[in-house]
């Protein structure tokens, strides 16, 4: 019996040899595989679509929906998976805070911070910065503007937005993927989904004027006037109803909510007129006809239609 245990004993220990090769060699094997692979993942960067200083990229349907919407100050509802108000052929789900035209400043801001680097990376940044980049003083204690913006994006960080649009473009995720500030620095780290990228297509961003969107600064309904419009190259018109429920605005009498229209649409074509451009409005039976200057973005991409149409089909 000590005889038949003496002579398996050295089997036992080969077999045991032999497996700790092979877990070594197929360690090696995907070592040699991962280092192969990751040029390749390197080269995957994926960035926003760059353009110029004086402007703010924004998707549109940011732009043409409920979703930063003209609400009034005090308490935010929370929403859960609710549907937003949009224009047609655009489905927007939201959970969350209800996010005003202050959160728009925000958000376009950190685009706009973002716009040269891959998204998904960390992105290091100030609130002093931040606030310079939107034009504000860096103001602290409470109610300055250091906590105002920080309360934005704390809120932009807890949401969550399920986009269905015509064609292929959709996005579900949050509007921030992660925000967290260190608490020695005061250094807030900042990462976006790179999914974002799809709402980003040539035909699925505009970029706002952000001299005229600055003019406007505080007046909500003028911010988001400004905004739906400049996304469209050839407004159509539209019934004063329709811009209420678009815009998210809490009015409860639709005769108060067109004077604070009127008023808002003033303030645009003002501000627009400082810098040069035109914003000619008119309201006829319930209806709001709009005339303006398309930016050259607007103007190519009406070049581009029109050919579309008088090419000849197959």
């Amino acid at each position: 019996m000590e005889n038949t245990i003496t002579k398996q004993q050295p089997k036992a220990l080969s077999d045991t040899e032999e497996m700790q090769k092979r877990i070594e060699a197929l360690a090696e094997l995907a070592s040699q595989r991962g280092q192969e692979e990751q040029p390749a993942q390197a080269c995957k960067v994926v960035q926003l679509p760059l353009w110029p200083e004086s402007v703010r990229a924004v998707p549109n349907v940011c732009l043409r929906s409920a979703l930063f919407g003209a609400i009034r100050k005090g308490r935010r509802r929370l929403l859960e998976r609710e549907i937003i108000a949009a224009v047609e052929g655009l489905e927007i789900r939201y959970t969350g805070p209800r996010l005003d035209q202050g959160d728009l400043g925000v958000y376009e801001s950190l685009l706009h911070l973002l716009r040269d680097q891959s998204l998904g990376q960390e992105c290091h940044t100030t609130s002093y910065a931040l606030l310079k980049l939107m034009g504000k003083k860096d103001t602290g204690g409470k109610g300055g503007n250091r906590e105002i913006l920080h309360r934005s994006l704390m809120r932009l960080g807890a949401t969550m937005v399920e986009i269905r649009a015509v064609g292929r473009y959709s996005y579900a995720g949050s509007l921030i993927d992660d925000v967290s500030q260190d608490e020695k620095t005061r250094e807030y780290v900042i990462v976006l989904n790179p999914k974002l990228k799809a709402l980003f297509a040539p035909d699925q961003y505009t970029q706002i004027q952000w001299a005229i969107r600055r003019e406007l600064e505080g007046r909500q309904l003028a911010q988001w006037l400004h905004g739906f419009y400049s996304s469209h190259a050839r407004p159509y018109p539209m019934k004063i109803e329709t811009l209420h429920r678009l815009c998210g605005s809490e009015a409860e009498l639709m005769s108060d909510f067109a004077k604070k229209l009127r008023k808002a649409l003033d303030a645009v074509s003002d501000a627009c007129k400082d810098y040069g451009e035109a914003f000619h409005y008119r309201v006829e039976d319930g209806l709001v006809f709009l005339d303006q200057t398309p930016s050259r973005s607007q103007q190519r991409h009406i070049i581009q239609q029109e050919a579309k149409r008088k090419r000849p089909s197959a």
